[in-house]
């Protein structure tokens, strides 16, 4: 097992030190699935446009552009492209986000910001009819040219 990249010899958490890693062209996607009740999935289906869909559609938009903020040590990075894709299933929500920059450090942490906080938009307005839903996030790919 590598070690790991936040924790200095002494135990110390730090942030990485990326200065001297040329910058890079990098892309990741994540997804997250929501499962719910079949029931609440139709009536979030059976919305108009500028729903809570395409609300958690802009939420995960702006959280990929804000990871920094929200993970501690998280480099500051100038996304190129964010892409939040919601598609609603039976008895799911599948949530599908990418991210992209040129930096000299990935961008899972924001694609995997970005799926997480579509899926709690899905779950915060879907939470009134539906009780029992559950999500996960997981990353999809990351790679770097």
């Amino acid at each position: 097992m590598s070690e790991l990249s936040h924790v200095d010899d002494t135990g110390s958490v730090r942030m990485v030190d990326v200065g001297a890693k040329p910058t890079q062209r990098r892309r990741a996607v994540a997804r997250a699935i929501v499962q719910m009740a079949d029931e609440t999935a139709r009536q979030l289906r059976a919305l108009p446009k500028g729903d809570a869909l395409a609300t958690a559609q802009l939420a995960g938009i702006m959280a990929a552009k804000r990871t920094s903020d929200l993970i501690p040590l998280c480099h500051p990075l100038g996304l190129s492209h964010v892409e939040v894709d919601v598609v609603v299933g039976e008895g799911r929500v599948e949530i599908t986000a990418a991210a992209e920059t040129s930096a000299q450090t990935g961008v899972e942490m924001e694609a995997l910001t970005a799926a997480s906080v579509a899926a709690l938009t899905v779950y915060d307005m879907a939470k009134a009819i539906d009780k029992q839903m559950t999500f996960s996030v997981e990353l999809l790919e990351k790679t770097k040219s």
